[in-house]
Order: structure tokens, then sequence, then C-alpha cells
């Protein structure tokens, strides 16, 4: 059986993307590298029988598994598209310079590393509620609950 109901996000989530990039502007993360992120990321309804007290949660599993490959982006794109981190100035030669050194060090202790998932996972966190709150708006959230609720019906029965 398909997921029909993860189906039906398809377009919530492309009007989610836009409200949501202000957001993902702001965080360290390009959107390249926000869209390897959500390929990571399996949707999933807990409650879904009782519309009012489901809540849809984001299925982050899978996200250590692309984090290496967020690295491979940076390196790609030499640094230059990642937001820089308050502190020190970081323009002008020296100042890339600097922040290289920084993130050379991060990497070989993998402080990078841990960052990066914990700020790609309070990234997803933020957008599943803005992605539910748009389906709520929309008068959508229940019927997705109740194909949810039927699939998982099903997905029961046959085991």
């Amino acid at each position: 059986m398909t997921n029909e109901w993860t189906d039906r996000l398809a377009g919530a989530r492309m009007q989610v993307d836009q409200r949501f990039q202000e957001t993902l502007d702001a965080s360290s993360f390009t959107n390249q590298e926000w869209g390897l992120v959500m390929t990571a990321i399996d949707w999933d309804i807990e409650n879904p029988e009782q519309p009012d007290a489901a809540t849809l949660v984001a299925d982050t599993s899978k996200l250590s598994d692309i984090i290496p490959e967020l690295e491979n982006i940076q390196q790609e794109m030499g640094g230059a598209q990642r937001p820089v981190e308050k502190g020190p100035d970081t323009s002008g030669i020296f100042g890339r310079l600097k922040r290289y050194i920084h993130d050379l060090q991060s990497n070989s202790s993998g402080e990078s590393s841990r960052k990066r998932f914990e700020d790609a996972k309070e990234l997803v966190d933020g957008y599943t509620v803005e992605l539910q709150s748009y389906l709520e708006e929309r008068g959508q959230w229940e019927d997705i609950c109740q194909a949810a609720a039927a699939e998982q019906n099903h997905s029961s029965a046959e085991r």
C-alpha cells in the first residue's frame, strides 16, 4: 500500500517551503543542503484517529546518514554560502582563513557534524510545526489524519 496521506502532503509542502524560506535563510543551511536534509525525513502522525490531538512528527532517524554529505556540499562550495556565525570578523581573506581553520578544528573533533545534526533537527522540527499549522489553516488536517489512520489500520490488519 502506498502512503496516500504522505503523497497528499506534497502540495502543502510546496507552500510551506515558501513560507519557511525566511527561516531557512537565517539558518546555517543553504537551499541545496536543506533539500538534502528533507530527503532524509519521513513523516508520521501520532494519534491520527483523533485529529484534535494528532501531531505531525518528522522521523529524523536517517538524518545522521546525510550529515557527511552536507559537509561535502560545504567543501564543494568553499563554505561561501554558509552564514557566518557570530564572533570575530570573518570578512576578507584573513577572516575566511580564520573561519577555515576553525572549521578544520571543529571537523576534526566531530563538533561540526554534531552541531549540523542538531541544527538540522531543530530546523526540521520547526518546519514540521509550520506544515501542520498550514494543513490546519487550510482545513486539510482532518482529512490527512483520517487517511493516515486508515492506512495504519490497514497495515495492522495485514500483520
